[in-house]
C-alpha cells in the first residue's frame, strides 16, 4: 500500500503569513495551483491558503487583498498527514475532516501537498469514489 509520501506532490511552497493575500494569488497564480500552505515565520504550517478563500473571503467581503494578510485566513490547527502513514490513513484523514487537500509533514516539516487528484491516481476507483462522497455529503 502506498504512503503519502509516494502519493503526494513534493516540493510544495509555502505563502508566509505576514505576506499579502495579493502576493498570495501571484504565487498561486505563477505556480498553477489553487492551494498554498501558510507557514509562520519559524517555517511552522499555520493553515492553508485556497484561491477559494481569496474570493469569499477577502475579494468577497470588500477587503483589500494588498493588505490582507495570507495569516488572516488561517483557520485554526492545519489538518495534515505524516509522510510515512498509509494510502488509507490519508483517504481517512481527508473524509474525516472533509478536506481536499492535505498538507503532508515529516516530522515538523512540510514536504509536499496530497490533493484530491493525487488520491484518485493512487486509490481504487472504489475508494475513491468513497472519497469523493465523503467530501461532498452535507
Amino acid at each position: 500500500m502506498p504512503t503519502a509520501r509516494g502519493i503526494m506532490t513534493p516540493g510544495t511552497e509555502c505563502v508566509g503569513a505576514e505576506d499579502s493575500v495579493l502576493e498570495a494569488a501571484r504565487k498561486l497564480t505563477s505556480l498553477g495551483v489553487g492551494a498554498l500552505p501558510i507557514c509562520g515565520s519559524d517555517d511552522k504550517l499555520t493553515g492553508v491558503l485556497t484561491d477559494r478563500d481569496i474570493v469569499t473571503k477577502v475579494l468577497g467581503e470588500g477587503k483589500d487583498p494588498g493588505t490582507t494578510k495570507a495569516g488572516d485566513l488561517a483557520q485554526g490547527r492545519a489538518v495534515t498527514i505524516g509522510a510515512d502513514d498509509d494510502a488509507d490513513e490519508v483517504f481517512a484523514t481527508m473524509a474525516r475532516h472533509r478536506v481536499r487537500r492535505l498538507p503532508v509533514i515529516d516530522g515538523h516539516r512540510l514536504v509536499g501537498m496530497i490533493t484530491l487528484a493525487d488520491v484518485a491516481r493512487a486509490l481504487p476507483d472504489p475508494q475513491t469514489g468513497d472519497l469523493l462522497e465523503a467530501l461532498s455529503t452535507n
